[in-house]
């Protein structure tokens, strides 16, 4: 009966024509100068042999859920779904009509880019966010229609803060290339169809970064990505950075919020000038009289709306 020595020897003899290195361990003991199979450390192809890469499964980016305090957010005056029939989610209603009809390509003549809006002002505290805001709750309660919300404001960000959220990673980290996928910055909500996507890390040139090719490229990329939602972004006053005017010309439609007996008429006619080329602009009047409540409500709104028909 041939002995396991000779088994081995014979097996080790096998691989050496076969072009396989076989080093042996000089630390253990060997039995009439034979090595043992268990006292064989490296065995590697021959040179040039085609080695089987090591892949990495994808890892798949799953974006975190965040609650929103849907009986806070009614108190501080915004649309929730859940709230009853109110002045201010009637108004809103009104304004969202036109603006969801081009974005889905029903509207009197197409508009390119139809899905992105961007919520703007002349100058701050104008209540262009808060508007953002609200206009994002109430395409959300659309039977047919999901939202992205975007805090662009990259310098003054205020989306998460008025949604009573933490800071949280998203726009800059993207921008800057510390996030890759957009997936893992974007924050689910208790409503449903609606999505944030915060400003993120803040970053001493974060006004640059919103003119910069890769902001070009991530919108570019959400249109593309998110054809069937509306992208709302929440973007820095139009006369305080020109990055806000680099952004409004990737927009299909842009909402100016004007703060009513507080913004200057020449500041508005500045502002509307530097978005002249976007197919439609819509003028909400924030802070309105109105006959029913007798005097400056805290969140009246009156609106305009113009369409101009592509060149």
């Amino acid at each position: 009966m041939t002995s396991l020595i000779e088994q081995a020897t014979k097996r080790l003899e096998q691989l050496r024509q076969a072009g396989v290195s076989v080093e042996e361990r000089t630390d253990l003991p060997k039995s009439h100068g034979k090595t043992f199979p268990d006292q064989v450390t490296d065995v590697s192809p021959p040179s040039g042999a085609p080695v089987a890469a090591q892949v990495k499964p994808p890892v798949n980016a799953v974006s975190r859920r965040v609650e929103l305090d849907l009986d806070a957010l009614v108190a501080s005056g915004i649309v929730s779904p859940n709230a009853p029939r109110s002045q201010i989610a009637d108004q809103y209603r009104v304004i969202k009509r036109p603006l969801i009809s081009n974005a889905m390509g029903k509207g009197a003549s197409p508009v390119e880019n139809g899905n992105l809006i961007m919520v703007t002002s002349a100058l701050a505290g104008e209540g262009k966010s808060f508007t953002a805001i609200n206009l994002a709750m109430s395409i959300a309660t659309e039977l047919d229609n999901t939202v992205m919300l975007v805090d662009a404001d990259v310098a003054r960000p205020s989306v998460l803060r008025m949604l009573g959220l933490p800071a949280s990673p998203g726009l800059l980290d993207m921008l800057v290339g510390d996030v890759a996928d957009l997936s893992s910055v974007l924050l689910k909500t208790n409503i449903d169809k609606l999505t944030l996507l915060p400003s993120g890390t803040p970053h001493l040139r974060a006004t640059e970064l919103l003119a910069s090719d890769a902001m070009t490229q991530l919108i570019a990329n959400i249109a593309r990505r998110y054809s069937d939602r509306i992208i709302i972004f929440d973007s820095p006053p139009l006369l305080l950075t020109t990055e806000s005017r680099v952004l409004a010309s990737h927009m299909g439609q842009i909402v100016m919020v004007v703060h009513a007996q507080k913004t200057l008429q020449t500041d508005v006619q500045h502002a509307l000038a530097s978005i002249e080329a976007c197919p439609v602009k819509m003028m909400v009047l924030n802070q309105a009289r109105t006959s029913s409540q007798g005097g400056y409500g805290g969140y009246g709104y009156g609106y305009g709306y113009e369409q101009q028909q592509a060149a």
